[in-house]
């Protein structure tokens, strides 16, 4: 199993916007394409010091790679220009891959 693990730093000022739009419209899309068997949303509780904003990890867990690859070449690109368009200059993020051992 794989764990597809986006980190997204929002600024607060658009912070609840943010948060209701990835639960109710983002994320579902994402599940939608059928590659993710589950997902997360988790709160990092842990800062540096000098970090504004909030910060989550969002989890999708898929079956293995090569449904990640798929779902990459098919998908990521719209879903993320559309989240990079929406917040433009109002976050950064960085993804990682992790497996379940």
């Amino acid at each position: 199993m794989i764990i597809y693990n986006v980190t997204v730093n929002i600024e607060s000022d658009v912070h609840d916007e943010w948060i209701n739009w990835m639960k109710s419209i983002h994320i579902p899309q994402v599940m939608e394409t059928g590659f993710f068997l589950e997902h997360k949303i988790c709160k990092v509780l842990t800062t540096q010091e000098d970090e504004t904003g909030h910060t989550y990890a969002i989890q999708y867990t898929c079956a293995n790679m090569q449904d990640l690859e798929e779902y990459q070449a098919k998908h990521a690109p719209a879903l993320q220009k559309d989240h990079a368009q929406r917040y433009d200059g109002k976050f950064v993020a960085f993804r990682t891959l992790l497996e379940i051992v």
